[in-house]
């Protein structure tokens, strides 16, 4: 019996169904309509979260399962030896299915933890926060953070399936919710001018409780991560296009408390789409757009360091090759590329913007 059928009423919307690299089913629609199909004939132990417990404990009882604690500070390998610990007293075993319920951060560390306990366990996940739909628990990249620095251990594993129903998304607050909002926007300029402009019409203060609107955007965001993950599972080419922002994002996450990764994102994509006007790579027009874009969905697009703290933090990120890193810079909203710079010559592009 799947629990989750009369614990979550979901909205009579469409269901949308993206297949990734033959390996990964992801679906926006109804848990309660999708779990009971996609869920394997085998013993479930659930991994999630203390907030998650609160809001939907009827759904995570029934089963063996781990809480977590909330947010980065979370995202450690001390986690992760509690989960191998508690996984031990369990008697988990590669006859078992580890289902993540919860956001990006339970999602990420479940992912990792099954991916590497007894060399590999099979998981799925059910994510219920709007920044965990649209990109962390989509494209197989799990891992966690060491002293700060962002994903700095991790796999690249594919969950069976991801569950996307917006029905869990009610219960975040306006804050929560608008860090997605940063990440759909990140993929629409990357490679969807149609979704972009579906979002310039977008009325944002009805959004959360809009599941019709909603879905049909995360779906969009999704197929764009999806279709790029399919050309590049591991990071050796178009993935990287996925860090769209992201550079400044970590190091203003690595150096700041004052903004969540969605709200550094926002700053992250600002910041990289007016250098881009100073190469003379993007119109001034087309910054202007993602700018107001960003403004209108509610976010601050000031730093809340000084560039020169966050400039430091540069040459730390994952993406760093030796005295190099990858940058993406937007062409033109829907096309953006990847280029190989070194960190010095990143941080001299600032002092033109």
């Amino acid at each position: 019996m799947c629990y989750f059928c009369s614990t979550i009423q979901s909205a009579n919307v469409m269901n949308y169904d993206i297949n990734i690299k033959g390996r990964s089913r992801v679906v926006v629609g109804s848990v309660g309509e999708w779990l009971p199909r996609l869920l394997p004939d085998k013993r479930i132990v659930v991994v999630s979260d203390t907030n998650i417990d609160r809001h939907y404990h009827s759904l995570i009882e029934p089963y063996d399962h781990v809480l977590i604690g909330l947010g980065e500070a979370s995202k450690t390998l001390h986690t992760l030896d509690v989960i191998y610990r508690r996984f031990i007293e369990l008697g988990v075993d590669r006859s078992c299915f580890v289902l993540a319920v919860g956001g990006g951060i339970v999602t990420d560390v479940t992912g990792f933890a099954a991916s590497t306990f007894m060399r590999g366990v099979e998981f799925g996940f059910v994510s219920t926060s709007l920044l965990g739909q649209v990109d962390a628990s989509v494209g197989g990249k799990n891992g966690v953070n060491i002293d700060g620095y962002k994903n700095m251990v991790g796999t690249f594993n594919q969950p069976r399936f991801v569950i996307c129903d917006v029905m869990l998304l009610r219960t975040l607050t306006q804050r929560e919710f608008r860090t997605g909002l940063a990440e759909i926007i990140k993929a629409a300029v990357i490679a969807d001018k149609e979704l972009f402009e579906m979002l310039e019409q977008t009325d944002f203060s009805t959004l959360q409780s809009d599941a019709e609107r909603l879905s049909e955007l995360l779906y969009r965001a999704i197929s764009v991560k999806a279709s790029i993950v399919e050309r590049d599972e591991c990071e050796a080419g178009d993935r990287r296009l996925l860090n769209l922002g992201h550079t400044l994002a970590h190091a203003i996450e690595k150096s700041s408390t004052k903004m969540n990764h969605g709200e550094a994102v926002a700053v992250g994509l600002h910041l990289i789409a007016n250098v881009a006007v100073a190469k003379g790579l993007l119109s001034a027009e087309d910054a202007k757009r993602i700018d107001s874009l960003l403004e209108r969905a509610g976010f601050i697009l000031e730093p809340p360091v000084e560039m020169r703290t966050l400039l430091k933090a540069v040459k730390r990120d994952k993406k760093a090759e030796g005295d190099a890193i990858y940058i993406v810079f937007p062409r033109e909203i829907g096309h953006c590329e990847v280029e190989k710079m070194p960190v010095e010559e990143f941080k001299a592009l600032f002092k033109e913007v």
